[in-house]
């Protein structure tokens, strides 16, 4: 199995359509999901899925919510493209004791529709530790969620 960061094809398709709304007023509710190594999520994946989901001490199924710390707006990237760009606050999982390969944000508001995966690039294990994801700067070269 492999896990693939991207931001979905369907993710990308439901901004079209006004599914997700990043915005501060918004009554939408993202979430970020850890996944083992034989997760196959991807570019493909429309939802969140248990599929190999993570299991163990300090991880609860559906796995986090996420905090907006910079609402949607814009700015040129280091190709000094015009880029819109939000961003969320690190989370994290105390006392945790679990191998995670990747995870997947998506927003539980909306039918737990997909926006992006994370590719974590190798296995990451604790034991009775904090597991944090901490995101990129929030600009829009290094942002997690951008569109240019």
């Amino acid at each position: 199995m492999t896990i693939a960061q991207t931001s979905t094809t369907s993710f990308k398709v439901e901004l079209l359509q006004a599914v997700h709304n990043f915005g501060p007023t918004s009554a939408n509710t993202f979430k970020i999901a850890l996944y083992t190594a034989a997760s196959s999520i991807g570019p493909s994946t429309t939802v969140y899925t248990t599929d190999a989901e993570v299991v163990g001490t300090g991880y609860v199924a559906g796995g986090n919510t996420l905090v907006i710390s910079t609402s949607p707006t814009s700015g040129n990237n280091n190709a000094n493209v015009p880029t819109a760009y939000v961003s969320f606050a690190n989370s994290s999982w105390a006392t945790a004791s679990f191998t995670a390969r990747g995870a997947l944000i998506y927003n539980s508001t909306q039918g737990n529709k997909s926006v992006a995966v994370l590719d974590f690039g190798a296995d990451k294990t604790v034991a009775n530790q904090t597991f944090e994801i901490v995101f990129p700067t929030a600009d829009a070269t290094s942002a997690i969620v951008r569109i240019s």
